[in-house]
């Protein structure tokens, strides 16, 4: 194909968020900056925080590297996404579309995605300059390598070069990337061209020797040692995990949010994160919600019902119920806005189990999982301020009832959402309201009873985060040597 020696490199990891990521993101932003075409690309991932395209979903990190590539957003991108629905399977977004589901011990089946996501990054190098791709935990788990697509079986598959990536800040990094080199085959072992320390803390200067210990055990040139990248908080995370509680005892606004097993989407929470006058507090199973809080967020929900049911035995149902009584404000985002329903129903078991539930009841709508799956991407108005944005939609199910009466946005001709009588509840299927700084503002100002002043201007400080990302990787890595190694494609198998 036209497309077969278009300069491709592999970004590997010897773990699962040792930083492949951002680290993917800054070097898009920065060959983009060069004047490149770049395209990221990753055969396969697996998140429950998904991003709405043109064409279907993809990983929300894989839409905020072409993001830093400058592109738009592409199915192809991301061609295999496993959305976690239980510990016993995963639904599987094949190129932006519902393809079934996968259980959590079907790893042979992984392998027959392969044609797909060859055809989707032949179909991006078409039309690059330069391809980065990231794989997905570490290429050293031999047991799951003879159908493996995510990391060196599709870098072999491909004819694409890698690069393996160690995360210092974990501790043990000289025996992650020995240890990598040392249980690969030969020819796996070869497809690895060189290797990279990240999240290194204080002098680096001082891991000189440890660098000459890899280089001399795997005989792997060293790209560079990258210092600790703080700033990277300020950006779109990737994993659950990855939200944290940022305590500001000052703060005008302290925000709640549960975090149940099939959390997803959370990016919502990621301006919050950012204010200066919100403490925004993640609380862990085992934790009362704080009685303290203004807002409590339910998020986004790959399985409703699972996570209703997880809320209750977490007793966070009585905790909700008590803010409520206090006066406290409560916001359901998609899953949320479902659980905060009168019932939940899924007859045709597409998140777990056919069943149904009460929710808590606390807006006056019922919803219905329906196999019609709505991705999309939409302009909205904040029905109280009448402030615009772009949000996003991936949600099963249709909710209906008295409360929609007063929806909180409008799209297009039809109004979104639902509100209680007193404005104190509010849920909607819109993913990203937060991300336009008037309508957040409208939202915050809203629960703190005036107007809330904010310097935060979230789209410009994603950008402006993504720049010092790039200028980074390139005061800290050979990015010479990186654009050769993509340039010298081994011939595929």
């Amino acid at each position: 194909m036209a497309s077969s020696r278009t300069p491709a490199v592999m970004i590997l990891g010897t773990g699962s968020n040792v930083g492949k990521s951002l680290i993917v993101a800054g070097l898009c932003r920065l060959f983009a900056d060069r004047g490149l075409k770049v395209r990221p690309f990753k055969p396969q991932n697996m998140s429950n925080n998904a991003a709405a395209t043109a064409a279907g979903e993809i990983g929300r990190a894989q839409a905020l590297q072409a993001r830093a590539a400058r592109v738009a957003p592409h199915v192809d991108m991301n061609p295999v996404l496993l959305k976690p629905e239980s510990e016993s399977g995963s639904q599987i977004i094949l190129q932006g579309r519902v393809a079934g589901h996968l259980a959590s011990g079907d790893f042979a089946r992984r392998g027959d995605f392969l044609p797909k996501v060859l055809e989707s990054f032949e179909r991006l190098a078409a039309d690059a300059d330069l391809v980065l791709v990231e794989g997905a935990g570490s290429p050293a788990e031999t047991n799951l390598r003879a159908r493996d697509i995510a990391n060196l079986g599709f870098a072999r598959a491909a004819g694409v070069p890698a690069i393996l990536v160690g995360d210092i800040d974990r501790g043990g990094v000289i025996a992650s990337l020995v240890g990598s080199h040392a249980v690969l085959d030969e020819a796996d072992r070869a497809m690895i061209r060189a290797f990279a320390v990240n999240r290194f803390r204080g002098e680096v200067a001082l891991f000189r020797d440890g660098v000459e210990t890899i280089r001399q055990a795997t005989g792997w040139p060293c790209l560079g040692v990258v210092p600790w990248f703080a700033d990277a908080m300020r950006l779109p995370a990737e994993d659950g995990l990855d939200i944290r509680s940022g305590r500001k005892p000052g703060a005008r606004l302290k925000i709640a949010v549960p975090v149940l097993p099939g959390i997803a989407n959370f990016d919502d929470l990621d301006p919050l994160k950012l204010e200066d006058e919100v403490d925004l507090a993640m609380v862990r199973p085992g934790q009362p919600l704080p009685g303290d809080a203004d807002l409590i967020i339910l998020a986004g929900s790959k399985t409703t019902l699972r996570d209703l049911a997880a809320l209750r035995a977490q007793g966070w149902d009585i905790d909700i119920l008590a803010h409520r009584r206090r006066g406290g404000h409560i916001l359901g985002l998609c899953g949320g806005y479902q659980i905060l329903g009168r019932v939940v129903r899924d007859p045709l078991g597409l998140e777990g189990p056919a069943g149904e539930a009460p929710g808590l009841g606390l807006l006056d709508v019922e919803t219905v999982l329906e196999g019609t799956k709505t991705v999309r991407e939409v302009d909205f108005v904040h029905a109280q301020s009448a402030a615009t944005g772009r949000a996003y939609e991936i949600h099963l199910g249709r909710t209906e009832g008295a409360d929609t009466a007063r929806a909180p946005f409008r799209v297009s001709d039809r109004a979104e959402g639902a509100a209680s009588s007193d404005g104190r509840v509010l849920g909607s299927y819109l993913h990203g309201v937060f991300s336009a700084d008037a309508v957040r503002a409208a939202c915050l100002g809203a629960v703190a009873g005036s107007l809330l002043v904010s310097s935060l201007s979230y789209e410009d400080e994603v950008e402006a985060t993504l720049d010092r990302l790039a200028a980074h990787l390139h005061a800290h890595l050979d990015i010479d040597a990186i654009l050769a190694i993509a340039s010298k494609r081994p011939a595929h198998g």
